[in-house]
């Protein structure tokens, strides 16, 4: 659902991909965990017999009267507001808690909400400095440059965007902040490109400095990081056995997580080394299933959003 550099483009990234992944059943019951305007879900539903469905969740208001249009339209489809870090609440709530035969994670900013202005997600489009997912929710991001101290700035730069110069862009902040307070995404993307060197050879494409400070915000706003933690403790209940979980990522720090969440699921029990225990008694609850796909030559020309997405598949224990 990302792009650092800004492109406009809706199409469901990997879409082939994901729906292979996925191992779509005739009566099955599917989570799309991160709906955005339903590209996924719907072509899940295509595939989908009458007794099938699928079950969107979404923070996003906008994104929900769009799952809401759906969702009275076709009687196999549910979507609930909230975080994906509810989908046990919601699992239970729709009593399919340990039957789904599939589970959606598209991670990131979406397309929609980068091309509103008055989102405040994009610095290609002046508007409002505001990145939240849910505007219901947390602070904006620039009550959040308003109150972050400049060394959590950096941590914040460095760690969520591995932006170059994040003390030198976090001590102009907090310096013209003093004077004036940052209210739209152009003020921001303008007082970063003042103060970050010029990058790159002549000719050569370079992202505009902005973009790792604005994704780092972003993250840092909505909880990104910590809603994908939360939300991968709760998979292997909701999945039933031979579940399938298909994750996309845009980023390492999202990619690092998945790999890890998988890797760790698939060894199971964390007993010392050299105990002779057979691996059956490990417990482990998923299983690798293949390799990390990427789009391939096709996509890639005519959706430049993939370039940078990488789909993990898993698959529950039976």
């Amino acid at each position: 659902m990302e792009n650092l550099n800004g492109e406009q483009q809706h199409k469901p990234v990997l879409l082939t991909e994901v729906l292979e992944a996925l191992s779509i059943v005739d009566d099955g019951i599917y989570i799309d965990c991160t709906f955005g305007r339903g590209g996924h879900a719907r072509a899940i539903l295509e595939q989908l017999g009458q007794a099938g469905r699928v079950i969107a969740i979404d923070r996003d208001p906008e994104a929900i009267l769009a799952g809401k249009a759906l969702e009275a339209e076709d009687s196999r489809f549910t979507i609930e507001q909230g975080a994906f870090s509810v989908l046990k609440d919601v699992a239970e709530r729709q009593d399919v808690s340990g039957k789904v035969n599939g589970i959606l994670f598209d991670l990131g900013v979406s397309s929609p909400q980068l091309d509103d202005a008055e989102r405040g997600f994009s610095f290609m489009h002046e508007g409002p400095l505001d990145m939240r997912m849910d505007p219901s929710h947390a602070i904006s991001a620039a009550e959040w440059i308003a109150r972050t101290s400049e060394r959590d700035m950096v941590q914040v730069f460095s760690e969520y965007g591995e932006a170059p110069f994040s003390k030198r862009i976090a001590k102009a902040i907090v310096e013209a902040r003093h004077e004036t307070p940052f209210e739209t995404t152009k003020q921001l993307a303008d007082l970063i490109s003042a103060v970050s060197p010029k990058q790159g050879k002549p000719g050569q494409k370079v992202i505009h400095p902005a973009t790792r400070v604005f994704q780092a915000i972003r993250i840092c706003v909505n909880d990104e990081l910590g809603e994908v933690k939360k939300v991968l403790e709760q998979v292997t209940n909701v999945l039933g056995p031979k579940g399938r979980l298909a994750v996309i990522s845009f980023h390492s720090l999202e990619d690092r997580l998945i790999k890890r969440f998988i890797k760790k699921a698939a060894v199971g029990d964390n007993f010392p080394a050299g105990l002779p225990i057979p691996t059956s008694m490990l417990n482990p609850t998923l299983k690798m299933v293949g390799k990390l796909i990427k789009a391939g030559k096709e996509e890639l020309q005519h959706n430049p959003r993939s370039r940078s997405a990488v789909l993990r598949v898993a698959e529950k224990m039976a």
